[in-house]
């Protein structure tokens, strides 16, 4: 019989602690610089690239120093309408927002210039090639624009190495090779990886090994 494993593992980190860098000390330097009323930020960039880790980062900063943060992304259901007091707003993934979402994401964008707000926006593209609706990209390309670089190899072994470590999993060197090679380099499916990875593991009371790996993969069909 298996054991059915209790959510007692550690949830996700997300802090520019944790963050490296790669290629994208820049923008990472300006996030980390950004105060309220400053033109708005764009960061663009194929998935895995570390969008939304940044936007978590960047949100766990604020509130941290006590600012209320609003997060929408095509998740989050309508309506859309900003904390009480905010001080930064921020908008995932943008080419992902239905006509309704992106309705929302121009008033909230208003609402921001209003009241003084940082804004924060990531998308896959830069806003003037994003198939939205021409008011929000007009706005979500005013300011900065940034486009994050996927991580390289050795800065993405020592990511997934740390997560890993923070996990408590002996992640050998060949169950590293085995996921960096039979999948695609995307940091934040990797991740996803290693949490279904440390589950079976746990649930399987079985040490992290490339035969594992294979076992979970086959027996969840993916």
């Amino acid at each position: 019989m298996k054991q059915i494993p209790l959510a007692l593992g550690p949830e996700p980190h997300y802090s520019f602690d944790n963050l490296l860098p790669g290629a994208n000390e820049a923008a990472l330097a300006h996030l980390l610089s950004l105060r309220p009323g400053e033109p708005p930020v764009f960061l663009w960039g194929q998935a895995g690239c570390g969008k939304t880790h940044v936007l978590r980062a960047l949100a766990q900063s604020w509130q941290a120093a006590g600012a209320q943060v609003g997060w929408y992304d095509a998740e989050t259901p309508l309506p859309w309408e900003l904390p009480a007091h905010p001080s930064l707003l921020l908008l995932d993934d943008c080419d992902r927002f239905d006509p309704g979402q992106q309705h929302a994401a121009f008033t909230l964008f208003v609402e921001a210039a209003t009241l003084g707000l940082a804004v924060v926006s990531t998308g896959v593209a830069p806003p003037i090639d994003l198939e939205l609706r021409e008011d929000l990209r007009t706005r979500l390309g005013w300011g900065p624009t940034y486009a994050l670089q996927p991580l390289p190899e050795g800065e993405m072994r020592a990511a997934l190495r740390r997560e890993a470590d923070r996990r408590g999993i002996v992640l050998s060197d060949e169950v590293m090779d085995y996921l960096l090679t039979r999948f695609a380099r995307d940091l934040k499916h990797l991740m996803g990886l290693l949490d279904r990875l440390d589950e079976f593991a746990l649930a399987n009371k079985r040490a992290v090994t490339v035969p594992l790996l294979r076992q979970m993969l086959l027996d969840q069909g993916s």
